[in-house]
């Protein structure tokens, strides 16, 4: 009995030590059915893949989990407990995925093929929304199933906080605008359903393009808008063609810092130096804040840990030193952002009015609809929009 406790000992530390350390594979190699090379195979690892190691070494193979849950085999020789530079690599030249650093991406990755992908939480199509991803968007990936129906790990991380799924038919080598240009140009006009798609995807590429892709894409996706007679989607996407138009002229970063670098908030009459006041007078204009809170600041980035919340806005605040910074304001009658003398920000501007006068110096993305920049050195102004009134301008300081 003693010989038996010894041995389920032995095993118990055996697979914790698995469980504690982590693995990685030092070569390109395959997931394969049964520990033999002549074997059949799943799917693709790149070199610095993560596995789980679920048997101890036989014959030279390791029984494995990869990071999309998927078991199989793969030769011992290739696992490590780390990388190093004199790493000799055997490279899969039937491997899809994409090694290293190319303009997109830094890492083993592919890009997404379909216009708002959903990525999940877990290899399950019920499974929580993580993330939206756009046509043209690199995603991580170590492990590539063979077949277009399994789930990939877009993560490159087995972690349950970091792991996002997608089936692997909607990843691939990324896309060529030119080439998705000329298949919408060929679709039939009366073919609305297939034009809005193809139309959808040629939009979300454009915006991982260059700029002056943006008004061919968005000229061929508004001929499907009109024909679809949506009145919000038409709005939407006329607003955005507008963006595009702006950002098609974006200035230079020295004519928009000095666009800008005269700014300052008026709040409730008071003038502020650029976004900066007393203490003082903060609490004399606004009175006592409804809230106090301390705010980690690991960047080092505000004036203060200790946060003033009121109803029209957000300070950081050193109370000894009796200074005060702004860092978000809620726009209304009695608010407003003076760019320079001829150009405020206040609650009539609408955010049609907004893009047409100074779209060539702001930020967008699709991925963040109603929201813009504006940068001003070491920082920027973050103006969002809601219901085509602006609602708030943020200072947002970088790290």
């Amino acid at each position: 009995m003693k010989k038996y406790y010894f041995l389920l000992a032995l095993l118990f530390c055996s697979v914790l030590l698995h469980c504690q350390e982590r693995y990685f594979l030092n070569s390109d190699t395959r997931l394969y059915t049964s520990a033999s090379a002549s074997a059949e195979f799943s799917g693709y690892f790149k070199y610095g893949a993560e596995v789980q190691l679920l048997s101890e070494s036989k014959n030279g193979w390791y029984k494995v989990k990869a990071d999309n849950l998927s078991e199989g085999y793969i030769p011992e020789k290739f696992v490590a407990t780390r990388l190093n530079s004199a790493d000799i690599k055997v490279r899969d030249n039937e491997n899809p995925i994409i090694e290293g650093s190319d303009n997109y991406y830094g890492s083993n990755h592919l890009f997404v093929l379909v216009a708002g992908l959903k990525a999940r939480a877990q290899p399950d199509k019920n499974s929580k929304i993580k993330e939206i991803l756009n046509v043209g968007d690199p995603v991580a990936v170590n492990y590539l199933p063979k077949s277009q129906e399994e789930w990939v790990n877009i993560s490159g991380n087995f972690s349950d906080e970091y792991a996002k799924f997608t089936l692997r038919k909607f990843i691939g080598k990324r896309p060529d605008f030119n080439t998705l240009l000329k298949d919408f140009d060929k679709l039939d006009v009366n073919n609305i359903t297939e034009r809005k798609t193809v139309g959808e995807r040629l939009v979300e590429l454009a915006w991982n393009s260059e700029t002056t892709t943006l008004a061919p894409a968005y000229q061929r996706y508004y001929e499907v808008v009109k024909q679809l007679n949506d009145p919000k989607l038409l709005a939407d996407t006329e607003l955005n063609m507008a963006v595009a138009k702006g950002l098609a002229k974006h200035k230079k970063p020295e004519e928009i810092l000095a666009f800008v670098k005269k700014s300052e908030f008026v709040l409730k009459g008071l003038k502020t130096k650029a976004w900066y006041l007393t203490q003082k007078d903060l609490v004399k204009t606004f009175g006592k804040p409804v809230k106090k809170a301390t705010v980690s600041d690991e960047c080092g980035v505000y004036l203060s840990e200790t946060f003033y919340y009121y109803q029209d806005l957000e300070a950081s605040v050193n109370e000894q030193k009796n200074q005060a910074e702004i860092t978000k304001v809620f726009i209304n009658k009695n608010n407003k952002l003076v760019l320079n003398p001829n150009a405020t920000l206040d609650n009539s501007l609408t955010e049609k009015a907004f893009i047409e006068k100074y779209g060539s110096y702001i930020g967008a993305s699709i991925k963040a609809p109603h929201s813009y920049s504006i940068q001003i050195e070491d920082s920027e102004f973050k103006i969002e929009f809601k219901d085509g009134k602006l609602f708030t301008i943020e200072i947002f300081f970088y790290c």
